[in-house]
């Protein structure tokens, strides 16, 4: 196999290679390292190595009888820790931080046979929609070096879109897996809350909003990850039911019955929408109507900028409890000069935040979760764009110096109630990008970004399905029936 056959294969098929013995893992990792030595400098993708480690494990495997024996991958460079490997979280206050343990997750990940090449780049505590961390230097579209791939799984979508690896360890906390998979033309799935693992040593990430994952070429490799990943974890603050049956068999039936699927294509806080994100979703309606589904416009009664308010309120919180619990361990006072402008402010913005305050901003994400519950009695999917445009620019979303001195000079003298109004308008930028997908991150459905336009200015744009709680069964099994369409714009058109 030359380098070309291999970025166009996804996991699933590259396992089976392995598993029939017409390729070892060690030649996959060496086309995986030439990949990345043809793309790495202009993507920028990778935080940390273990290329030389992941090679001598290929070595010592003599059984490939796991479900994705051999096949190389990177986790995400937050959250997803291997012991003794470095886990900077994109943020130049870690710098030099290695992991203490393996994660849950990391474990499941190698558990199912998967050889880690390393950690992929991810924004300062992955706080943003894009990935353009001070330490590491932007990361960019392999559909166009101009752009973003998006955030904060940008490292992990540069290197799956450009056929570093066929999959790659991403989180979602407010869309983190769905949008970089918008921007890049990949299936981006948000498992329903608490079907993957936590931990060790925590419970919940954000409260619930966050869950960690994967970022794949295709929907089997994604359905299979799920059949390995998915747990009930005794530790763990939520909890779905295992699924019974296998994802990857249910992708390949068809629906007992028509769907009842609900649409919108209009900003849930007001903000403009381009006429290629609504174009998106209309053509997939469309699909839908033609395959005989009855299909409605409608909203889902729930207050989109409020849902923000609430969402920005617990990032607030979030972030001056790990700044607290990081001056604990460096026994320092942080400063506004060790954080980028967004973990400052947020830092600074939580400290004001009362717990009564905290605790009525999580009630409303349970009111959200029974509007949608009801919403769900009705309609079987939600469709709407999984962002609002195409990639910004490399940059464009990246305040200047200029812009952080004025937003540090505001919030100090501001109050409660005018800072976190400062960080909606900080924000607002980024949020005019990617305003869909907060909504399955605060009531724990899980959703899906699916691979189904290109624009005109040639960068993919996804089309977001959500479903109830405990449906990723229908999300994958309709993401797999778009697969097979003559809609679908895989990230193999980039590779052709």
């Amino acid at each position: 196999m030359n380098v070309n056959e291999y970025i166009k294969k996804d996991a699933v098929e590259l396992a089976d290679l392995i598993k029939r013995k017409e390729i070892s893992p060690t030649e996959l990792i060496d086309l995986s390292e030439q990949r990345l030595n043809e793309v790495g400098a202009d993507l920028n993708p990778v935080a940390s190595s273990r290329l030389e480690k992941a090679k001598h494990e290929a070595n010592e495997l003599t059984k490939f009888s796991r479900p994705l024996s051999g096949v190389p991958f990177y986790l995400k460079g937050i959250s997803q820790g291997i012991k003794g490997e470095p886990l900077e979280g994109g943020a130049k206050l870690l710098e030099g931080v290695v992991a203490s343990e393996t994660s849950h997750f990391s474990k499941g990940m190698l558990d199912s046979g998967l050889l880690c090449l390393g950690h992929s780049t991810t924004p300062e505590f992955a706080l943003k929609n894009i990935t353009e961390a001070e330490n590491f230097g932007p990361t960019h579209n392999p559909w166009n070096k101009m752009y973003s791939p998006g955030g904060s799984s940008g490292g992990a979508a540069a290197l799956v879109a450009s056929g570093v690896v066929p999959v790659s360890g991403a989180s979602d906390g407010g869309g983190s897996i769905r949008i970089p998979a918008s921007f890049t033309s990949l299936v981006g799935l948000k498992p329903t809350r608490g079907r993957t693992a936590v931990g060790p040593g925590v419970g919940r990430q954000w409260h619930g909003a966050a869950i960690d994952f994967a970022l794949t070429k295709s929907v089997r490799d994604s359905a299979r990850l799920l059949d390995n990943l998915q747990v009930v974890q005794e530790t763990a603050a939520f909890q779905t039911p295992l699924y019974p049956y296998s994802y990857e068999i249910e992708i390949e039936r068809n629906f007992d019955k028509k769907l009842h699927i609900g649409f919108t294509t209009e900003s849930p806080v007001g903000t403009h929408v381009t006429n290629e994100a609504k174009e998106a979703v209309l053509k997939v309606v469309k699909w839908f109507e033609t395959e005989g589904h009855h299909v409605t416009e409608t909203d889902n009664g729930i207050d989109g900028k409020e849902m923000m308010r609430n969402y920005y309120l617990m990032n607030s919180g979030e972030v001056s409890a790990t700044i607290a619990g990081i001056e604990g361990q460096m026994k320092k006072e942080i400063t506004e000069k060790d954080l980028e402008i967004e973990a400052w402010l947020l830092n600074l913005a939580g400290k004001s935040v009362s717990a009564a305050e905290f605790s009525l901003s999580l009630a409303s994400w349970d009111t959200a979760a029974e509007k949608m519950s009801k919403f769900h009695e009705t309609y079987d999917l939600y469709i709407t764009p999984a962002a609002a445009s195409t990639a910004p620019k490399v940059g464009e979303l990246t305040h200047t110096q200029t812009e952080a001195e004025s937003l540090r000079e505001k919030i100090v003298i501001a109050t409660p109630e005018e800072q976190q109004e400062i960080i909606y308008e900080m924000f607002l930028p980024s949020l005019t990008y990617t305003p869909f997908t907060q909504l399955a991150n605060l009531t724990g459905q899980p959703a899906i970004s699916v691979p189904t336009h290109l624009a005109k200015n040639g960068l993919p744009i996804g089309v977001q399905i959500m479903a109830r709680k405990g449906a990723d069964h229908q999300l994958l099994k309709i993401a797999r029936q778009l697969e097979k369409s003559p809609l679908w714009v895989g990230v193999n058109e980039l590779l052709s």
